[in-house]
C-alpha cells in the first residue's frame, strides 16, 4: 500500500502546528505596530507642547482640605456650655405610669450644673447691656440664694471678669458653701430669718451691694442680682428652656411639671409653651411647708405647717432645698395665671422618689428634682396612660449628701421597690381648704 498520502497528512499537520506557534509570538508585535499607525496625533503635541519635555505637577490644595478638615466655629468660654441640655425618657416612671415622663437634664448645664446657669448668665448680660456692670473693673455681684444660683453666679462671674459675694441661710447643705468657696466667692452663711428681717439672706445681699457702691474707697461697684424679682430670670427660660423643650418634644406635649423657688423656670417655660400648645397643662410641684400650692389652688399664700405652734423653721418647713416659698415674687407672678394645677409633695415622698430614681434608673439627683418627679407621677396617675409629661432634673445629688441624702439613706442592693409605696394618694380636695376657712 502506498504510504505517501499518510506522509503528506502528517507533514501538513506538523507545519500547521509550527505556523500557529510562530504567529502567536509574532501577532502582538504586529498589532501594536498597526495601532500605532492609526493612533491620533499626540495630545501634547496637538496642544503645541513638546511631548519630550518634562512635565511638573503642582498641588494647590491646602493641608486641611487634603485631610478632609473644615473650618468650624469653636464656642468661646464656659458660658457656651449653658443651655441646650438633653431631654430624655425616664424609663422606670414611664413604664409604671403608661405615660412618657420626660426629664430635661438641667443638671448638665456646664457652669454651675443647674438651671440657674441660664438665669445667672442672663442677669449678668442684661446688667452689662444696661451699663450696670463692667468686666475686669472690680465690680462685685451680690446675691441671696440657697445655693444653686450662687454657684452659677460664682462660676460665670469668674469667666466674665467679676467677683461674687453670696449670702445664704446657714441651714443649707454645706456642700454648696464649700463649692462656692472653691470657686472664689465670698460666702456669708446667715441664720434663717423672715423676709422682713434685715439679716434675711436676700436683704443682707442687697444691703452689702449698696454699701459697696457707696464706699469710694472700694474698687468697682456692687451689683445686687436680685434673682427673685429680676425679670431676666424668667426671660432666660422663655428664651432658652421653653423653646428647647418645644423642639425636643417635636411640638407634642401634654403637661409641664416643675417646682418654684423664685418662680422663673415655671413662669418662663409657661409663657413660651402655652400660646403654642393650647391644650397644655402647667402643673406646680410644691414641697411641704411652701405656700405656693394654696396660691394656685385658692389664691392665698398659706401652708398648714404655718399654723401657730407648729412651725419648726424660719423658712419653709421641709428637707427640700431650692424650691418652695411663702411669699409672692415678681418672677412667679409673671406666669402664675398660666399655671393650671398644683401638687403637694411630702418630704417622705421626695426622699422615696430620690431612692427610686437611683435604684431603678441610675439617676442621682437632689431634692427639688425628686419633688418634680413625684409630682409628675402623681399627675400621670390623674390623667391616665398615653400622655407626654415633661419635668426638670435640677441638680446632682452630690450637692445634697449632708442633708437630703443623709435622710434618704443608701439604696444598697435593693431592686424591689414599688411605686405605689412611694407616691401616696395625695391630699383630698378639701384638706387645705379646711385650714383656710
Amino acid at each position: 500500500m502506498d504510504n505517501r498520502p499518510r506522509l503528506f497528512l502528517t507533514t501538513a499537520f506538523l507545519c500547521g502546528v509550527l505556523l500557529t506557534l510562530g504567529f502567536k509570538d509574532f501577532y502582538p508585535d504586529l498589532e501594536r505596530r498597526f495601532r500605532r499607525r492609526r493612533a491620533p496625533v499626540n495630545s501634547l503635541a496637538g496642544a503645541g507642547l513638546d511631548p519630550r519635555a518634562q512635565i511638573e505637577l503642582e498641588d494647590h490644595t491646602t493641608g486641611d482640605a487634603r485631610d478632609g478638615a473644615q473650618d468650624v466655629e469653636v464656642p468661646e468660654g464656659i458660658e457656651a456650655c449653658v443651655g441646650n441640655t438633653p431631654l430624655f425618657r425616664i424609663k422606670s416612671l414611664s413604664e409604671e405610669t403608661g405615660c412618657d415622663i420626660l426629664a430635661k437634664a438641667e443638671f448638665l448645664n456646664g457652669a454651675g450644673g443647674s438651671p440657674k446657669d441660664r438665669v445667672a448668665l442672663n442677669m449678668i448680660k442684661t446688667a452689662e447691656e444696661q451699663g450696670l456692670l463692667t468686666p475686669h473693673s472690680g465690680d462685685t455681684i451680690y446675691e441671696g440664694t440657697v445655693g444653686s444660683t450662687g454657684i452659677s453666679l460664682a462660676s460665670i462671674c469668674r469667666a466674665r471678669g467679676y467677683l461674687a459675694h453670696i449670702c445664704m441661710p446657714s441651714d443649707q447643705a454645706t456642700e454648696k458653701s464649700d463649692l462656692l468657696l472653691k470657686l472664689g466667692a465670698i460666702v456669708d452663711r446667715v441664720p434663717p430669718a423672715p423676709i422682713i428681717d434685715p439679716m434675711h439672706f436676700v436683704n443682707r445681699a442687697r444691703n452689702l451691694a449698696a454699701d459697696h457702691t457707696a464706699d469710694p474707697s472700694r474698687l468697682g461697684r456692687g451689683y445686687f442680682a436680685d434673682q427673685f424679682e429680676n425679670p431676666a430670670n424668667w426671660q432666660a427660660h422663655f428664651e432658652g428652656t421653653g423653646p428647647e423643650i418645644y423642639q425636643q418634644c417635636g411640638k407634642k406635649l401634654d403637661a409641664f411639671v416643675a417646682g418654684a423657688g423664685t418662680g422663673g423656670t415655671i413662669a418662663g417655660v409657661a409663657q413660651f409653651l402655652k400660646p403654642r400648645l393650647r391644650n397644655l397643662t402647667i402643673v406646680l410641684a410644691d414641697p411641704q411647708g411652701s405656700g405656693l400650692f394654696n396660691r394656685i389652688k385658692y389664691g392665698v399664700m398659706f401652708d398648714t405647717l404655718e399654723k401657730e405652734g407648729t412651725r419648726r423653721r424660719s423658712q419653709i418647713d421641709t428637707v427640700v432645698e431650692g424650691i418652695g416659698i411663702n411669699r409672692v415674687t415678681a418672677n412667679f407672678e409673671a406666669g402664675r395665671e398660666l399655671i393650671d394645677d398644683a401638687i403637694k409633695v411630702t418630704d417622705e415622698e421626695a426622699l422615696a422618689m430620690a431612692r427610686w430614681l437611683a435604684e431603678k434608673d441610675g439617676i442621682f439627683v437632689g431634692s427639688s428634682s425628686s419633688v418634680n418627679c413625684a409630682a409628675a407621677v402623681r399627675f400621670a396617675s390623674q390623667i391616665g396612660p398615653g400622655h407626654r409629661i415633661v419635668t426638670i432634673l435640677c441638680d446632682s445629688g452630690t450637692r445634697h449628701l449632708s442633708k437630703f441624702w443623709a435622710q434618704a439613706g443608701n439604696v444598697g442592693g435593693r431592686t424591689d421597690s414599688e411605686l405605689d409605696d412611694i407616691i401616696g394618694p395625695g391630699p383630698g380636695p378639701h384638706a387645705y381648704r379646711q385650714v383656710l376657712l
